[in-house]
């Protein structure tokens, strides 16, 4: 959530956000209501004041003077009434507004309509040339046995699948790997409970807007989160933390869960969009200043390029134009996968800057050392991976002619040692 004075101070900056992130929060009509609330709540007090001043002059009164006063502390309390009456008109649509006012993006994000319009900035790896016809991340589960997919969708629908044997250890293996990356960089691991509260869903800014793709227990009042983003950037929620205690770095490795409600025939093959799927998260909570939110999403994107180094994989990172950012993404940097089935990159981390969005929000504040005022924190968060998806790149670029997938060296030992996987 935005502070409303910024909002106050600057309204064009915030229209230009709405235009250039594509989300439609009317500014002016927000500032009327701004306006009235504030007018009303104002009158709300002075009421209060005139009221205890009436109360104190009680005791001395008699006969019609006493009478008259009485009529107008009645009403002060019948306009009193009115004017909560009024104030709770109000504050649902102004709450409703402020809800989906967008994040400015920062001033280096360049601007564009979609993810055909993110700018390339960084590239690793060497593009793997085949001597042998290779095959996709599918026909080498189907011909080892370790992916089964036709099964899984007669039981439990498209876009599931099951890993079994050197898949499921493989897909573990890069799991746990990435936890031990994360742990030994000094980020606390955390194991979440993923079906939230509505106030955590709205907290962290995926409501509203993403209700269609969230999978939702109504009867339970509890939503499948699409991501350990959720529970960890939450788990200070109306908390005041204290100044010296930050940072704090999380990593956590949950199972997410994701509707992908208007995705038919999008990337409907193999394991690439997915209904559930485990992902390893990273998230910083850190002091509300800009120059650390810069520094932490640069350690961020690093720890995954680092996680992706290590395994071999060839990609490329993009920053995320303006109309490619989510409500309260001050900027992202996303991190592609080169998949050969595919024949280009495939997103496989999305590295975003909040500043104080969420934790306004989820009314997260530290006591700040030297002024002692309660400030908001920042929040940042990015993927350190998620599988199966990566295991797109990491059997289709480890394929050997003979059918064989050849096990990255980094990720034998959490597989008893295994070098390749044979039929």
């Amino acid at each position: 959530m935005i502070d409303i004075k910024a909002i106050r101070e600057n309204p064009e900056l915030f229209k230009t956000a709405c235009k250039a992130k594509n989300f439609n929060a009317d500014i002016d009509r927000l500032l009327i209501l701004d306006a009235d609330l504030r007018k009303a709540k104002a009158r709300l007090q002075d009421i209060t004041t005139e009221k205890n001043t009436v109360g104190k002059s009680m005791p001395k009164l008699t006969g019609d003077e006493k009478q008259k006063t009485l009529e107008k502390l009645s009403a002060l309390k019948s306009e009193e009434a009115a004017i909560a009456e009024q104030i709770k008109t109000i504050e649902p649509e102004f709450d409703s507004i402020m809800l989906n006012v967008p994040q400015p993006p920062d001033a280096d994000v360049p601007m564009g309509k979609d993810d055909t319009e993110n700018v390339e900035i960084a590239k690793w790896g060497e593009i793997r040339k085949f001597d042998f016809e290779p095959k996709d991340h599918i026909q080498l589960g189907l011909d080892l046995d370790i992916i089964d997919v036709e099964r899984a969708v007669r039981l439990a629908g498209s876009r599931n699948y099951f890993l079994k044997g050197a898949g499921a250890t493989l897909h573990w293996a890069i799991l746990r790997f990435a936890v031990d990356f994360m742990t030994q960089r000094g980020y606390v691991p955390i194991s979440v409970p993923m079906m939230m509260k509505n106030e955590a869903m709205a907290g962290t800014g995926y409501y509203p807007g993403t209700e269609e793709q969230t999978y939702r227990m109504e009867r339970d009042e509890l939503n499948m989160a699409g991501t350990a983003e959720v529970p960890i950037t939450a788990y200070y929620m109306g908390e005041i933390l204290k100044h010296e205690e930050l940072p704090k770095k999380f990593v956590g490795l949950s199972t997410c869960y994701r509707r992908e409600a208007g995705a038919a025939g999008k990337d409907t093959y193999g394991l690439y969009r997915i209904h559930q799927f485990d992902k390893v998260e990273q998230v910083i909570v850190c002091e509300n200043n800009a120059e650390q939110s810069a520094k932490f999403h640069e350690e961020i994107r690093q720890n995954s390029e680092g996680v992706m180094q290590a395994m071999g994989i060839p990609y490329r990172v993009v920053m995320v134009c303006a109309g490619d950012l989510g409500r309260g993404q001050a900027k992202k940097y996303d991190i592609e996968a080169w998949m050969p089935s595919r024949k280009s990159y495939g997103e496989t981390h999305s590295a975003s800057k909040f500043f104080d969005f969420q934790a306004r929000r989820l009314n997260m504040r530290y006591k700040d050392s030297e002024t002692k005022k309660n400030l908001f924190c920042h929040t940042l968060n990015n993927t350190v991976i998620a599988s199966p998806r990566i295991l797109i790149p990491v059997l289709e670029l480890n394929q050997n002619a003979d059918g064989s997938v050849t096990i990255p060296p980094v990720l034998r030992p959490y597989m008893n040692g295994m070098e390749k996987i044979t039929k």
